[in-house]
């Protein structure tokens, strides 16, 4: 596999939502990555993920030819041949059970060209209703929150660097030491002439590097931050004046927070009193402060209302729109910003454009030649696909994710797809989720083609192809365009990722993500461009709500959210709380980072974090097993004793599949609004068990 010139590129990570900018050449075994010096966000600096990631190109491990599963064996098949069972699976469930027995589930790693291409393609080539994303497990309860607290959602609304000069940052839910590494720069610089505030169940190495860690219990971020703003309101520290001149609401969140008081709220979070004082007059002094959330506060059953619950204290604060302060969340995916943002998802059209604004759909169908009533209808999201498998769906088109491992309630998910009638599967690897498909299409690897993403700040980054492909293999692009040939809509899906862009240009122009005026040659020229860019010779948006929010009236909406715990009922069978989340080395469902000779070796299992006490009772010692059981199931996991978790907590990281799959025991209600599951907080019961017997050579 030989190098594209010039030998060494820039380029950009392929992991998280920093999208680090880094550069890829030449070496012995390959490929070697190192950080790119030249861009701002990283300055130089990659984390362990990034410095290995070129140990994919070339992986011995890579799916190189397509597969169509034949007397119950996956089978090496022609392209044609996997192409024509693939499509002609899906035109036999529409004819036989109609179109939305048909189901995409995408990615939010997916570029936006891609993303932007599946959600037309499931519009119109499938014709189906039902299509959503990996993305509805990290970002949905956020995004949520910020659409209808400011009427727009971009994870950051304001520059990466404002972390670093904020006088007090508060993050809520978040470790960004193990799933950010290269924003330590940002907190280091932070913490010399600032203080920090963390809201954790854990005691992890960045909470204990914070001016003050809330060690809250699971599940009660609405009642922290109403307790907090109740400090503000009782000493006078609100910011009456931004209240007054640029939000609608107060009055109803002042009558929640003024029943919150401290005392009242450590009996339920855990948190003393005096620290809850503490935090609410640090932030309330600082000239320039900055709210963060990530997704400890947002994967509950009503983790819209708890980002709602942060998104009120900042407002009271003053904080969004102003110089050097704000409300932002940690977008975790590397395209989860953009991949929310372009349609892939049917309950949204390109551009963050809404199914019920009548401008934003005929923008769309002129733009697609169709009629308007075609882009209307809003279906099922990601976890109501997969628990509908079998009853209301029947035929799934999986592209760049891995929900056997990722998602809720993974057992019944593996028995579903183990007798569901059509899984088409589009990966670079044989996932978990490959080993259960009916046809298998190998597609390109991130620096195998070009195609744009959107950072976590709405920056938009273009990825130039940098390395030739192995035989065999094809872009997802060309295979939704082959697919949709074969469905009876040729010409749907170009397979040129700059002809998709100019497209999608198209589509978003006047919309609030508005993407138009960004260009391949700018990109390529240098232009720093973020979201929205109405116009060719337009600078870009860095900093949003400056002047006003984009709302009817140009307020920012105060949510009178419930103040309860949010978290599964805990029961005398199921007395603790298991969190999930992950490791410095591993990346979502591991798929590649287990692959990964470095990474693997670092951290070869899940292993869970129990306090010393609480082990104590089950006989669970360090290193070894116990048994994590739910309502929905168990997993075997090894132990691993700290006193810097909660006494009634338990965490375990959620990379593996087999029977290491930490989602077996994770489920329970959506939110009502984000459909996002509760992952961070699942009532459960523990046991010591013996070690697993080690695999038969």
């Amino acid at each position: 596999m030989a190098l594209s010139a010039p030998a060494t590129v820039r380029t950009h990570c392929p992991y998280c939502a920093l999208q680090c900018g880094m550069t890829l050449g030449p070496a012995a075994s390959g490929y070697a990555a190192a950080g790119d010096p030249t861009f701002g966000v990283n300055a130089g600096d990659l984390c362990m993920k990034g410095f290995s990631s070129a140990e994919m190109l070339g992986h011995p491990d890579r799916l190189l030819q397509p597969m169509i599963r034949r007397n119950g064996v996956l089978e090496p098949a022609s392209w044609d041949e996997a192409l024509d069972a693939a499509a002609g699976g899906f035109a036999r469930i529409a004819r036989e059970r109609g179109h939305d027995a048909i189901a995409t589930f995408g990615s939010g790693a997916l570029t936006n060209e891609k993303a932007y291409a599946l959600g037309k393609f499931a519009r119109l080539a499938f014709g189906t209703a039902n299509f959503d994303y990996n993305g509805r497990f990290c970002m949905s309860s956020a995004a949520a929150a910020a659409n209808r607290a400011f009427g727009l959602d971009r994870g950051m609304p304001f520059p990466l660097a404002w972390m670093g000069e904020a006088d007090v940052l508060l993050l809520a839910g978040g470790n960004p030491l193990d799933t950010m590494p290269p924003l330590e720069r940002y907190l280091t610089k932070q913490r010399a002439h600032g203080q920090s505030i963390v809201v954790d169940p854990r005691r992890t190495a960045f909470a204990a590097s914070a001016s003050l860690h809330l060690q809250a219990a699971p599940g009660t971020d609405t009642i922290l931050a109403y307790a907090l703003l109740h400090v503000l309101i009782a000493e006078r520290l609100i910011d009456t004046a931004y209240i007054a001149a640029r939000t609608t609401g107060f009055l109803d969140v002042r009558r929640n927070a003024e029943l919150e008081y401290p005392e009242r709220a450590e009996k339920r979070t855990g948190v003393p009193a005096d620290d809850i004082r503490a935090a609410a007059r640090m932030l309330a002094k600082a000239k320039r402060a900055i709210v963060l959330t990530g997704r400890g506060v947002e994967q509950h059953s009503n983790g819209t209302d708890s980002a709602s619950a942060y998104i009120n204290l900042a407002l009271a604060l003053g904080l969004p729109g102003r110089d050097g302060s704000g409300y932002g969340t940690l977008t975790g995916q590397g395209n989860g910003q953009g991949g929310r943002e372009h349609g892939q998802k049917s309950d949204q059209l390109p551009g963050y454009s809404t199914l019920d604004d009548p401008r934003a759909v005929e923008r769309v169908a002129r733009v697609w030649n169709v009629a308007p009533e075609r882009l209307t209808r809003r279906g099922m999201t990601a976890a109501e696909i997969l628990e509908a498998i079998g009853t209301q769906i029947h035929g799934l088109f999986v592209m760049g994710s891995n929900p056997v491992v990722s998602a809720p309630r993974s057992a019944q998910l593996r028995t579903k797809l183990a007798t569901i009638e059509h899984l088409v599967v589009c990966d670079f690897f044989p996932s978990e989720t490959v080993a259960y498909a009916h046809v298998v299409l190998p597609s390109l690897q991130w620096a195998e083609e070009c195609g744009t993403m959107t950072n976590l700040e709405g920056r938009v980054l273009l990825r130039e192809r940098m390395a030739e492909p192995p035989e065999g293999p094809r872009g997802d692009l060309a295979i939704l365009a082959a697919l949709a040939e074969r469905l009876g809509v040729p010409a749907l899906i170009a397979p040129d990722a700059e002809a998709v862009f100019d497209e999608l240009r198209a589509a978003t122009a006047g919309s609030r993500a508005d993407y138009s005026g960004v260009t391949y040659a700018r990109l390529r020229g240098g232009d720093v461009l973020h979201w929205p860019v109405p116009a060719v010779d337009h600078p870009g948006t860095p900093v949003l709500f400056a002047e006003s929010f984009p709302t009817a009236d140009g307020r920012a909406r105060f949510v009178a959210v419930a103040s309860h715990l949010d978290s599964e009922y805990c029961t005398a069978e199921y007395p603790w709380t298991l969190t999930t989340g992950r490791n410095r080395e591993h990346y979502l469902s591991g798929t590649q980072t287990r692959r990964t000779a470095r990474l693997n070796a670092a951290v070869r299992e899940p292993v869970a974090e129990v306090h010393p006490a609480l082990a104590e009772r089950f006989g669970i010692v360090d290193g070894g097993y116990m048994r994590i059981t739910s309502r929905r199931g168990s997993v075997d996991v090894r132990a691993r004793l700290s006193d810097a978790i909660r006494p009634e907590t338990i965490f375990a990281p959620f990379h593996w599949g087999g029977t290491s799959t930490v989602n077996d025991v994770v489920g329970g209600s959506l939110d009502p609004i984000s459909k996002m599951p509760p992952f961070k907080a699942c009532a459960v019961r523990i046991e010591s068990v013996p070690a697993p017997a080690p695999p038969i050579a």
